[in-house]
């Protein structure tokens, strides 16, 4: 059987503060992270076109404290500019950090930025589950990949016997004409162009 591939490419995210003065912080830190990093010779744009707007930023959020008209605009206005320069660096960092998948991530948190959390789907293992009907079992497999086909069986005195159920080409199946009441264990082969896999291990169901 095949296993899943847990290996994803690592994915700069900025994760921007709220409010002006933790932005302002936010933003120093990954100057601060960078500056001197052999990992970014050149940053685009310039380390020190950031630290500026960082600076203008915070002279903007000091003038809206003297409520005087227009300065929220202003202080706004510098919000959205050193945004977008913190954007346009991000992208710098994942084309660096694209370079090389193994120490992407590695990079990536040098710069001061977050690695988007990637969820891992987990692998699927062999089941049997109640099926929809009286008598039924429906069982579901690991992918053996594309174009495998599954051998199914079944048994009913405890593995000294077992029953054929119809092949599939797909990971799952579904078993009827089972008597209620009954423990069943089932198993399961994957077939690819390479010849037959091995019966995986039993599950076991009380058929309802």
């Amino acid at each position: 059987m095949t296993t899943v591939n847990q290996t994803h490419k690592p994915i700069a995210v900025l994760i921007l503060p709220r409010t002006v003065p933790a932005l302002v912080t936010y933003a120093q830190s990954i100057v601060t992270a960078m500056t001197g990093n052999p990992s970014f010779p050149s940053p685009v744009p310039p380390l020190a076109t950031v630290s500026g707007a960082t600076a203008a930023l915070h002279d903007a959020e000091s003038a809206t404290l003297t409520r005087t008209k227009g300065a929220v605009q202003a202080r706004n206005d510098k919000r959205a500019a050193l945004v977008t320069l913190l954007k346009q660096l991000l992208g710098y960092i994942q084309t660096v950090a694209d370079a090389d998948v193994e120490t992407a991530a590695t990079v990536i948190r040098g710069a001061g930025i977050a690695v988007k959390k990637t969820p891992v789907p987990k692998e699927r293992v062999f089941a049997a589950e109640q099926g929809a009907i009286s008598g039924s079992a429906k069982l579901l497999a690991a992918s053996a990949g594309r174009r495998a086909s599954y051998e199914w069986q079944y048994s009913t005195d405890g593995g000294k016997t077992w029953v054929i159920a119809p092949a599939t080409l797909q990971a799952k199946t579904t078993v009827a004409g089972l008597t209620p009441g009954a423990t069943v264990q089932f198993r399961y082969r994957p077939v690819t162009k390479t010849g037959e896999g091995n019966w995986s291990q039993t599950v076991q169901l009380i058929v309802k």
